[in-house]
C-alpha cells in the first residue's frame, strides 16, 4: 500500500462528517471579511485535529501539523460567499437572505478539512510539515493581501510548495491541470471624467460628458484589435457608463466602470497603460476642465503554474485516480487571488481546478450541445456542485497532491 492508500484508507469513515460540514457552510454563507462563523468553524476542527491553530488577517486561518523531517506543503481554501440570491431548491439551500456560496467555497473549506483529518490521523505515512490556509476574501481579491500584510510570512513555517484547487462545471470525478498560466490576472477599474454642465437647449455651452465618455468606449476597443499582439490574450469591458439624471441637463461628470483579463504580465502593463492614455487624451480633445480619475479595485494576480510542481502532482493525480480521470485545463478568463501568498513566500506553485457537475447530466448536455445552457457555471444563483463523488474528490486531490511531496521516500 502506498502512502496515498495508506492516508486516504479512512476516507470513507469521514465522510459522513464532511457532508454535514459543507451543508451547514452551504446553508450559512458569509460574505468578505465577515466569515466569522466559518472561520470559529474552522478553528474548532483543525484544533481538533490537533493542528496548532492561528488566526492571521482577521478571519483568516491557518492550521500548522508538524510530523517529522521534511518539506513543507502549504494547501488553501477560500471560505467566502458572494452577494447572490440562490435559487437551487436544495434542501440545504441559503438561509441568509441574498447571500450565497455561488462558487464553491463552501465545498473548497470541506475538502481541506478532509484532507488535514487524514493526514492528521495518518502520521506514519508521511513526514515533514502540513500549512493548511483558509483564506478570506477571494472574491474580492483582498483575502490573499490581508493574510500577507498581518504577517503570513513569519507566522508560519515557510513551505517549499503551494497548492490549491477550484470546483468548476466539468464532470464530477476528474480533475484538470495545466503548467503557465491557468487563470487571468484580472483589475477593475473606475474611471470619472469631467465635463462642464449647462441647460440641455445650450450644448456650446458645455463640455458634454456624455459625448466623451461615449467616444472613450468606441475608442477603448482598439486597445484589443489594433494594440495587442494577434495570438495573446486580453479583454476590456466596459460594464457601465453612468451619467447625466434628466433629458434637457448637460451633466458635468461621468463615470465608466471597465473590467480588464489577461494572462501575460507585460500584456496587462501595457493595456492599462493603453487605457490611461486613450482616457487622458480624449479628455484633452474634448476640452475637460480637469484630468479623469483612475480608481482600481478588485484586483487579482496572474495565476500560472509552475512547470515542474504542476507535473509532479499531475503524476501523483494520474497515478491515483487514473490517466482519464485527469486532463490538462485549458486557461479560465476567471481570475484568484492564491498566488499572492506563494509569491509572498517566493515559492512555487500549482492551482488545479476540480469537476462538480453530475457526469451524466454534462455528458447529455455535451451531446445535446447545450452545455453553456444546462451547466450552471460559477456565479450562478443555480450553481451547485453534487456532493458524491465531488467532497471526496475534492479531499483526495489534496491528499494525493501534499503526499507527491511529503510521502516518505523508498
Amino acid at each position: 500500500m502506498d502512502s496515498s492508500d495508506a492516508v486516504l484508507a479512512g476516507l470513507d469513515s469521514e465522510l459522513g462528517w464532511l457532508r454535514e460540514t459543507y451543508t451547514e457552510l452551504h446553508r450559512h454563507p458569509e460574505l468578505s471579511l465577515e466569515e466569522h462563523e466559518t472561520s470559529k468553524l474552522v478553528e474548532e476542527k483543525l484544533t481538533d485535529f490537533g493542528y496548532s491553530v492561528t488566526r492571521i488577517g482577521g478571519t483568516g486561518v491557518v492550521g500548522i501539523l508538524q510530523n517529522g523531517e521534511g518539506p513543507a506543503v502549504l494547501a488553501r481554501a477560500d471560505m467566502d460567499a458572494l452577494p447572490v440570491t440562490e435559487a437551487t431548491g436544495l434542501s440545504y439551500a441559503s438561509a441568509v437572505d441574498g447571500v450565497m456560496h455561488a462558487c464553491g467555497h463552501d465545498l473548497h473549506v470541506s475538502a481541506l478539512l478532509g484532507a488535514a483529518k487524514l493526514l492528521a490521523d495518518s502520521r506514519g505515512a508521511w513526514s515533514g510539515t502540513y500549512i493548511a490556509v483558509f483564506q478570506p476574501a477571494e472574491e474580492i481579491g483582498a483575502g490573499s493581501k490581508a493574510m500577507v500584510d498581518d504577517g503570513l510570512v513569519t507566522k508560519v513555517p515557510r513551505p517549499d510548495v503551494a497548492l490549491a484547487q477550484h470546483v468548476m462545471p466539468m464532470p464530477a470525478g476528474t480533475v484538470a491541470t495545466t503548467d503557465g498560466p491557468v487563470l487571468s490576472a484580472g483589475d477593475s477599474l473606475k474611471i470619472t471624467v469631467y465635463g462642464k454642465g449647462a441647460h440641455g437647449s445650450m450644448p456650446h455651452m458645455s463640455v458634454d460628458p456624455v459625448v466623451l465618455a461615449s467616444s472613450i468606449v468606441l475608442r477603448l476597443q482598439t486597445i484589443i484589435s489594433r494594440e495587442t499582439k494577434p495570438g495573446d490574450f486580453a479583454v476590456v469591458t466596459v460594464g457601465a457608463l453612468n451619467t447625466g439624471t434628466k433629458s434637457n441637463i448637460i451633466p458635468d461628470r461621468a463615470t465608466l466602470l471597465l473590467n480588464i483579463r489577461t494572462y501575460d504580465n507585460q500584456v496587462r502593463t501595457a493595456v492599462l497603460a493603453a487605457i490611461e492614455r486613450i482616457v487622458r487624451g480624449e479628455c484633452a480633445a474634448a476640452g475637460a476642465p480637469r484630468e479623469p480619475d483612475f480608481e482600481y479595485y478588485d484586483q487579482f494576480p496572474l495565476t500560472s503554474n509552475d512547470a515542474a510542481v504542476t507535473k509532479q502532482v499531475r503524476t501523483g493525480f494520474s497515478a491515483h485516480f487514473g490517466p482519464d480521470a485527469v486532463s490538462r485545463a485549458t486557461p479560465q478568463t476567471a481570475s484568484e487571488d492564491f498566488s499572492r501568498i506563494p509569491d509572498a513566500f517566493g515559492v512555487p506553485y500549482t492551482f488545479w481546478l476540480l469537476g462538480g457537475v453530475d457526469p451524466e447530466t454534462y455528458q447529455t448536455a455535451v451531446a445535446n450541445g447545450t452545455v453553456s445552457r444546462d451547466i450552471p457555471g460559477n456565479h450562478s444563483p443555480f450553481f451547485a456542485p453534487v456532493i458524491d463523488p465531488t467532497l471526496s474528490m475534492g479531499v483526495q486531490t489534496h491528499v494525493v497532491a501534499a503526499l507527491s511531496y511529503l510521502a516518505h521516500k523508498d
